[in-house]
Formats: C-alpha cells, sequence, structure tokens
C-alpha cells in the first residue's frame, strides 16, 4: 500500500507509524506528570501564604499572669513586660479551668482567650529522667544503714505515704550526702530513682552557674516549678558545693551572681511558697564547704556521711562486682586484706581491670594474679587514699 495519501489542495505527507504516535504519547504523558507536579506545589505555595496572610491579620495576644480571681468571678490580671494590673473577664468554657498563678493568654480587649501553659528553660527541661536507671539497691554493696535512711526520706514518702498519716509525723524534706569521691553516693540517688514511682530530676551544681546578671536565679525557679507541676518529684543535686559554698563578702561579679542563685535555691528549698510533694537529694565530697544555711533543718532535715567501706562492705562490693566474671581460685577475704582504704568505685575498678588483664593473655579465665596486678595498677593510679579525707 502507498504511503502517500493526497490532500484536498493535492499535497502529499506520509502517514505517521504507530510506534511514532506512542513515543509522543509517552511523550505527553511525562509533559503531564511534570505539569500536574508544579500544579501541587503551587497549590500548597498557595495554601502557606493564605495561612501566613491570615496569621498577620489576625490581631496579636499579650500573655498575662493570673493574681486572683474576684468573688463576682472577674479575674484580676498582670501583664508581662510592662506589669499593668487590670480586671477582666473570660469566656465560658475557660472559667472553671483558669487558677491563680496560671499565665494566659489576651487579646487587644483584655479579654482572656486561652490559657498558656508554663514555659521552662530548655536546659531545665532536659533535666527531667525520662528513663529510669539501669542501677537497684541491691548492686550497691554495704551502705545498708545509709540506704535504709535515704529510703525512709524520700522513697517511702512517695511510696507509703499512708504510713507517715497513720503516725502523724512530717517526714524529711530533704537529706544531703558527703564523703569522699566514689563511696557511691551518686548510684544511691540512681537507685532511689529507679525505685520511686516519681517525677526524678537530676543536675549537676554547676549547672546552675551562670555569667548574666539573675540567670542561675531564674533556672532555679524553674526547677523547682517543673517539679512542683510534675510532683511527685525528686531533685537530685549533684556537687552541690559548686552553687552552695559558704557566703563571703568577694566583690567580684561572678561571686555576687552564684550567691545570688544560692539564695533563690534556699528561699525554694525553705521559703513561703510551699514545696508542695518535692524531696530534695544533693551529694557532695565538700561540706565543709557549704554554706550554714543550707545544711540547717527544714532544707537538708537528714546529713548523711557515706564513708569509705568496712571489710564487710568490700566484700559485698568485690562480689557484686566479680560476680559475671568466670574467676578460679580466687579468694575474696584476701582481696578484702589487700583493698584497705579503697572507695568502691576502685573495687569496681580492680575487677574490670582484672577482666581486662585476662583478656589481654588470652585466658579462659580471671586468676587471682590478675586481680593483684589490678589492684598495683589502680594503687599507682589513683594513691592509696584521697588527700582531703586523710
Amino acid at each position: 500500500m502507498d504511503e502517500s495519501v493526497c490532500n484536498n489542495s493535492g499535497d502529499s505527507f506520509s502517514k505517521p507509524g504507530l510506534q511514532e504516535l506512542n513515543e509522543q504519547l509517552q511523550d505527553l504523558r511525562v509533559k503531564l506528570d511534570i505539569l500536574n507536579r508544579e500544579i501541587n506545589n503551587l497549590q500548597k505555595e498557595n495554601t502557606q501564604l493564605k495561612r501566613e496572610n491570615e496569621q498577620l491579620k489576625r490581631p496579636p495576644l499579650f500573655v498575662a499572669t493570673v493574681i486572683d480571681i474576684l468573688d463576682s468571678g472577674e479575674i484580676y490580671l498582670r501583664q508581662q513586660g510592662n506589669n499593668q494590673e487590670y480586671i477582666t473577664q473570660t469566656i465560658d468554657c475557660l472559667r472553671g479551668q483558669i487558677k491563680a498563678g496560671m499565665k494566659v493568654a489576651v487579646n487587644n480587649a483584655l479579654s482572656i482567650v486561652r490559657i498558656v501553659g508554663n514555659t521552662f528553660d530548655t536546659r531545665v527541661r532536659v533535666m527531667e529522667l525520662e528513663e529510669s536507671p539501669n542501677v537497684s539497691f541491691d548492686m550497691i554493696g554495704g551502705l545498708r544503714n545509709e540506704i535504709e535512711e535515704v529510703r525512709e526520706a524520700v522513697e517511702y514518702p512517695l511510696t507509703r505515704p499512708e504510713v507517715f498519716e497513720k503516725i502523724g509525723v512530717e517526714p524529711p524534706k530533704g537529706i544531703l550526702l558527703f564523703g569522699p569521691p566514689g563511696t557511691g553516693k551518686t548510684m544511691i540517688a540512681k537507685a532511689v530513682a529507679n525505685r520511686a514511682n516519681a517525677t526524678f530530676i537530676r543536675m549537676s551544681g554547676s549547672e546552675l552557674v551562670h555569667k548574666f546578671i539573675g540567670e542561675g536565679a531564674q533556672m532555679v525557679r524553674d526547677l523547682f516549678l517543673l517539679a512542683r507541676e510534675r510532683s511527685p518529684s525528686i531533685v537530685f543535686i549533684d556537687e552541690i558545693d559548686s552553687i552552695g559554698s559558704m557566703r563571703t563578702q568577694d566583690g567580684t561579679s561572678g561571686s555576687a551572681e552564684v550567691q545570688r542563685t544560692l539564695m533563690q535555691l534556699l528561699a525554694e528549698m525553705d521559703g513561703f511558697d510551699n514545696r508542695g510533694n518535692v524531696r530534695i537529694m544533693a551529694a557532695t565530697n565538700r561540706v565543709d564547704m557549704l554554706d550554714p544555711a543550707l545544711l540547717r533543718p527544714g532544707r537538708f532535715d537528714r546529713i548523711l556521711e557515706v564513708s569509705l567501706p568496712d571489710e564487710t562492705a568490700r566484700s559485698d562490693i568485690l562480689k557484686i562486682h566479680s560476680s559475671r566474671m568466670n574467676i578460679k581460685d580466687v579468694s575474696i577475704e584476701k582481696l578484702v586484706s589487700l583493698t584497705e582504704n579503697m572507695t568502691g568505685a576502685e573495687l569496681q575498678s580492680i575487677c574490670r581491670e582484672a577482666g581486662m588483664n585476662a583478656v589481654r593473655n588470652n585466658a579462659d579465665y580471671v586468676t587471682f594474679d590478675d586481680f593483684i596486678y589490678s589492684i598495683d595498677k589502680v594503687t599507682k593510679k589513683t594513691g592509696s587514699s584521697d588527700i582531703m579525707y586523710m
């Protein structure tokens, strides 16, 4: 069949083949997909621009603090920033939810339209422990009396409050652990966090030391506000001597800022405002440096010394840390006599180094000679005792 045909004018043209038409159809589909994607992107951009336009048209809201709720149902507010005070109304759906001390949003007509939750410094929010530490009291060798006193002061008021109500006694508000480094103060706090069914907020005292005036005091306020909102809660301050050292007449700006932060901490621990169901734990290596106002009853009702482990405690600690080790012909009693004046952390390091020495020698088990080697190594590294506690 002739591939050429004639049109009305007599001109001839080539009849396109089926393959060429398929290729044209495929090209058109690709272009259609591209155009559809461009349309979707433009629609999304249009929606975003409309949203931003509506946001710009919306009148701004101002943040205020509820001072009091009057008998008439009107609300006494103080606007943040300029500290202006006024009395206003709120919408019906919020009337029963508003309480004194809350932050609320007000419009240009000074009417409450929304409740604003308390805002915390990001550095304070991350102090809240989301997951319990994998440490129990069974993993702490010795310290039986200290552990029991800590549980009485911190754990039992939260887990067994009915016992205190039955006896009619108020449980201790705070507990301070002091002693040489490595004796288990922080481990006790971790075990409390594991056992107590409460919010656990942990921090180091140095985290409250800041350069700018008032910043540390604001963090202390936010910290205790968070603890009260999450109550029942436990606040653990490690190395409290970095913020709670004895106040002096030093005129430097850095020392003055630390003292401002300390005074805010004292006020939060036992001031006019009710602390609520918040228990405080703290730990330090230098109790002699702490300010006397911090040590008085009402702030720290119990001050416990976590001292160096005795023979029974050293035996318990060595058994705990060697329980998972493959040992042979190792006398724990002999190790106890060779590790006098050593802390729990040093005993743990001895067990670890003995195992590492066995690994280095490609042995199948840990021997007594491995422990002798590790004792010599740890003793040379740390010294026989801490200078501060000789």
